[in-house]
């Protein structure tokens, strides 16, 4: 049977077809906003994987501390890493440099312990505004003619007690080990007007990007692991899930948006580690509680937003003696064809909890030597 088409003049029907082919039978593009293949994201795990543990590459002076959270960064010819310490009374943050990213020697502390401050007893710090380009340079960016840092604060003393917020501290020199400059207010609180439901109890770790781009219409971008004091809300069970906040100037932030960018639902999912490559975000970050242990995992967006969750492999697992328990906390470095998967790596021996800076890597390095204090 011949079909008719006496209502369309030859051209008209002609566009009309070609329309109906193309919205029909073409592939249509993935809008960059969406879900991402498995594809893609098998792609990045073949990028970022480390099988092979180096082991140790820092651990406390004495077995009465816990070290912890690396932030690794250049600054000309050397590697330097910002760390933080427990010594049972609270956290405090030191500055350590190497020249192969095996070996580290510490230099001293960025932010000590305060009397009669909001964060007099916590002080936990992490490198801000780093370049965050895969395989990049891995410096530090000014903003103020300043470098800064992002860090958990609180005046209570104990491990992760008490009222818990972010802070920023700033420097004009990122390899002395001299005191940080901090404003006298946290800059974020879970008591704060704008705090979302999942934070109303404890923000901990926080993560600042340099956003050029103004992808969220600000320059700067916290990723920070928060949990709310409200099991009793339906869907809303007590856990660690990873929010979002912009900020024009460092100092005034504004939470993005209602609901986290990562949640598993119970647990934690924690201390995100932001890198770029090409026009894909990929965010490293530690999930514990949902599965048994602590474990690194990593998403992947486009718009900083939207992100999807990897579903194969943990890139880090408990495995060695040294982090039998949790090995977490990432972050990760892509150097000369080298990944580098910083981690804190922990482990108990007769009741007592270690902690410990551990190395995973893409290629085969060899066995670190180092051991924890009294082994």
């Amino acid at each position: 049977m011949k079909m008719k088409f006496k209502n369309f003049p030859a051209p008209t029907f002609l566009l009309a077809s070609l329309l109906v082919f193309s919205s029909c039978c073409q592939p249509k593009e993935q809008t960059k906003d969406a879900f991402i293949s498995h594809a893609i994201m098998n792609g990045v795990y073949e990028k970022v994987k480390t099988p092979y543990k180096y082991g140790l590459i820092m651990v406390p002076e004495d077995k009465g501390k816990m070290v912890d959270s690396p932030s690794v960064f250049r600054q000309g010819d050397l590697w330097y890493m910002i760390y933080i310490v427990f010594d049972g009374k609270g956290y405090e943050t030191m500055l350590a440099t190497s020249a192969d990213l095996l070996s580290w020697k510490t230099k001293g502390k960025l932010l000590s312990f305060t009397e009669n401050t909001w964060d007099a007893n916590q002080k936990a710090g992490y490198i801000a505004l780093q370049d965050y380009e895969w395989g990049g340079s891995y410096e530090v960016n000014k903003y103020d003619n300043k470098y800064w840092m992002s860090y958990l604060g609180g005046a209570t003393e104990g491990y992760e007690v008490g009222m818990l917020g972010v802070g920023v501290a700033y420097t004009t020199n990122l390899t002395l080990p001299v005191e940080w400059q901090r404003p006298e207010r946290p800059v974020m609180l879970p008591t704060d007007e704008d705090a979302r439901w999942y934070e109303t109890e404890t923000i901990y770790k926080s993560s600042v990007i340099y956003d050029k781009d103004k992808t969220l219409g600000a320059p700067f971008v916290m990723f920070y692991n928060a949990k709310n004091n409200d099991a009793e809300i339906p869907g809303q069970a007590r856990a660690e899930r990873i929010g979002l906040a912009v900020s024009d100037n460092m100092l005034n932030w504004k939470r993005y948006r209602d609901e986290p960018v990562i949640d598993h639902g119970s647990g934690i999912s924690g201390d995100a580690y932001i890198t770029k490559m090409d026009d894909l975000w990929v965010m490293f970050y530690f999930g514990a509680g949902w599965r048994p242990k602590a474990f690194d995992r990593f998403a992947c967006s486009y718009d900083l937003v939207n992100w999807t969750l990897w579903a194969g492999e943990d890139l880090i697992t408990p495995s060695e003696s040294y982090d039998m328990q949790y090995a977490h906390k990432p972050c990760v470095i892509n150097y000369n064809g080298i990944v580098y998967h910083f981690y804190c790596a922990v482990s108990r021996e007769n009741g007592e909890e270690q902690r410990t800076i551990a190395l995973a890597t893409s290629k085969d390095l060899g066995k670190s030597t180092l051991e924890f204090p009294g082994e």
